[in-house]
């Protein structure tokens, strides 16, 4: 069995792509239009995984309520500061600045998408 992807529904598309692909490095792997929505499939280059990003013809104005249960899609950086750098470039905040989690030189922080959608990032003192 081999996981594939996630989908999470996006209000506006553009800004969404421009976030997964400016600050993770995704690529528009392909496009498909279904009857009511744009399916745009983003893939991490380095482990294969996607993100489904869904665009639906009849969107909410205020975007869509992402609920209680999701909690927040992780990645995996190799420097905290370059990405920092690369958050500034592209005007983007933290939701949580970066912290040592473990007190052994690992770091965590937390980003939000467009929609709100929480990704935390991870950077191991040894991957």
């Amino acid at each position: 069995m081999k996981f594939l992807h996630t989908m999470i529904r996006v209000k506006d598309i553009e800004k969404s792509l421009d976030f997964y692909t400016k600050l993770f490095d995704m690529e528009l792997d392909k496009k498909k239009r279904l009857d009511d929505c744009w399916l745009y499939f983003l893939t991490d280059k380095e482990s294969g995984c996607q993100i489904e990003l869904t665009y639906n013809d009849e969107t909410p104005k205020d975007g869509y309520y992402i609920g209680n249960g999701f909690g927040h899609f992780a990645f995996g950086v190799k420097s905290m500061e370059e990405f920092s750098e690369k958050l500034k470039k592209y005007n983007y905040e933290y939701l949580y600045e970066p912290y040592d989690l473990t007190g052994k030189g690992s770091k965590i922080a937390f980003v939000k998408d467009p929609d709100g959608y929480e990704i935390e990032l991870i950077e191991k003192v040894k991957w």
